[in-house]
């Protein structure tokens, strides 16, 4: 209801027109009693015109009222849908990365789509529609004990057994809605990760088995929706049967009246209409309700993505705008989830425009350093400081500007190569975008693509090659100028020219800019004014490659290994 207020003239012409649509939609079986009872009965035909013309007249307004009913319930259920849609994905690019690592993203996407979707039919087909079923119930009813209190309660005794069967199958149903949902958002889950995963999947020809697993989801989804189509195929024939049965009965009773004579011929025809109408709404009102539940099930999900609170605090109101670039970790300690340490008690010291250098094996806790340096993750014990002052000083978006990263796993997104670079921020023209190119050396690879900058890069860049994307994503990074340069691992997925061309350009941007360096390769950091050896989440060791070989400890033998592996 909170996104109904901003359209509540549109909801409250909404449910006037319900109300207009069920009372039009109940009086003309009133008015064939009447013209039959009264007009016919006594030959009066200008009076029959006259009731002619007006049963005309309302089903013309009865069509004209329920086009706008159905045309703003559509239209109140796509405005809201598209509000929360637009909330919950502004929500969930401000969630820190802790929440996408344990969350599966086609449970979001689903969360984001068909979630989102299944409320817009809760507008548009369930709440208002069900409302209006029920105001239909009320005025044929009210209509039935006018016309003849004995006929109404004959056509109501078959009531009991259509409820008692509405609520099993609402609630059967219900049941399989949810397991439909589950099954849903599992599939979205398992393609989303194999599609993004393909060529591991090729590579070692895995694609019967994981077919297999995408059959054996797909058959658990098949099933939940078999149980729903069942339960319908069960219950709607039920009902029809009911309502014959409720008709039966009315016209036995009718027919003694009949011949009593206390019954008359418009009441009589007035009932089997009315039996006919109110049948129907408690049909779609079953149907309804689980529209409703399933809408219900889908809001508790989306409220419950909405209420997380797994945001990095941005509280901070400084501005790096002369940002020197001085950074200091003062007896850190990190872990992803307490209390598995992945960074203990680390502490060290970057000069402005100094270059260090992080080297480790494999979770020693490298790439952590790198995150929290951006804050992507916030640290349980000590402080990180940049230029003196603690990182939750500064505004979050304006101190990651001033902080260039370029990964080893490059992301590209569908779109031109310009896109890729800019992000869609207008304020970078495209003379920054050549300048920054020119710098690291991509200008010339990609004046050679058909339309330069506008050349059409596939999803992930795959019609790039490897060197490419990570050319593009030096550029990326370095458009913004940033004081602070991260590179993780940076020249390890790309060959001998390209790493020469990147390390030429990687010399010249690090000039009087404060870089923190990870590289497996060790040749690639002899140059660092310092290089931190990290085991286990603990500094091992600390200074120049010089002074490190000379203390023959981890770093000597780490070297060594790399120049014998060389060698041969």
């Amino acid at each position: 209801m909170v996104y109904v207020r901003p359209y509540r003239g549109v909801f409250g012409l909404l449910i006037f027109l319900t109300i207009a649509t069920a009372a039009l939609g109940t009086v003309r079986p009133f008015l064939i009693q009447q013209m039959v009872d009264v007009q016919i009965a006594a030959g009066d035909w200008s009076g029959l015109n006259r009731m002619f013309f007006l049963l005309l007249g309302l089903l013309v307004a009865h069509t004209g009222v329920s086009y706008l009913q159905t045309y703003y319930g559509g239209w109140l259920g796509q405005f809201i849908v598209r509000d929360i849609r637009v909330d919950l994905y502004q929500h969930i690019l401000n969630l820190r990365l802790q929440f996408f690592d344990r969350t599966p993203i086609g449970v979001l996407v689903t969360r984001n789509i068909s979630d989102v979707e299944t409320l817009s039919d809760v507008f548009s087909e369930g709440l208002a529609a069900m409302i209006g079923d029920i105001l239909q119930l009320v005025f044929i009813t009210a209509f039935m004990f006018y016309i003849d209190w004995r006929l109404t309660l004959v056509s109501l005794s078959v009531i009991p057994p259509l409820l008692l069967s509405t609520y099993v199958f609402k609630e059967k149903v219900k049941k399989s809605f949810q397991e439909v949902r589950t099954a849903v958002a599992n599939l979205n889950a398992f393609v989303q990760e194999h599609l993004t995963g393909m060529n591991v999947v090729q590579i070692f020809s895995n694609e019967q088995r994981e077919f297999r697993k995408f059959e054996k989801l797909n058959q658990e989804h098949t099933r939940a929706n078999i149980r729903s189509v069942l339960y319908y195929s069960i219950y709607f024939p039920v009902a029809e049967v009911l309502a014959a049965i409720g008709v039966g009965l009315l016209v036995w009773y009718a027919a003694q009246g009949q011949i009593e004579g206390t019954i008359s011929k418009g009441a009589l025809i007035a009932f089997i209409m009315y039996n006919s109408l109110f049948f129907r709404p408690i049909r779609q009102i079953a149907d309804r309700f689980n529209t409703l539940q399933l809408g219900l099930v889908s809001t508790e999900r989306l409220l419950k993505l909405l209420d997380s609170k797994e945001f990095i605090a941005d509280n901070g109101t400084r501005q790096p705008e002369n940002l020197r670039g001085q950074v200091e970790f003062d007896h850190v300690w990190f872990a992803y989830n307490e209390p598995e340490w992945v960074l203990r008690d680390i502490s060290f010291a970057v000069q402005p425009g100094q270059t260090v250098a992080l080297v480790g094996a494999t979770g020693a806790g490298k790439t952590s350093i790198i995150n929290l340096l951006s804050r992507f993750y916030d640290i349980q014990k000590g402080h990180i400081r940049v230029d003196g002052h603690d990182l939750r000083e500064y505004d979050l978006k304006a101190l990651r500007t001033q902080i260039g990263v370029v990964l080893q796993d490059v992301f590209l997104f569908a779109g031109t190569i310009q896109d890729n670079i800019t992000l869609g921020n207008t304020d970078i023209t495209e003379a920054q975008i050549w300048h920054a190119a020119e710098l690291v050396g991509a200008r010339k690879f990609i004046e050679r693509l058909p339309g330069g900058l506008q050349y059409k890069v596939m999803e992930r860049g795959a019609t790039l090659s490897v060197g490419q994307r990570q050319l593009i994503s030096f550029v990326r990074a370095m458009v913004y100028n940033p004081r602070i340069i991260i590179l993780d691992e940076a020249t390890s997925s790309v060959d001998s020219e390209t790493e020469e061309l990147i390390q030429e350009a990687i010399e010249k941007l690090m000039r009087g800019r404060t870089s923190l360096v990870i590289a497996h390769r060790l040749s690639t950091i002899q140059k660092a004014d310092r290089i931190i050896v990290l085991d286990r989440g603990e500094i091992k060791e600390s200074g120049q490659h010089d002074e490190l070989l000379r203390l023959g400890g981890y770093y000597a033998q780490l070297y060594q290994m790399q120049y014998l592996v060389n060698e041969q």
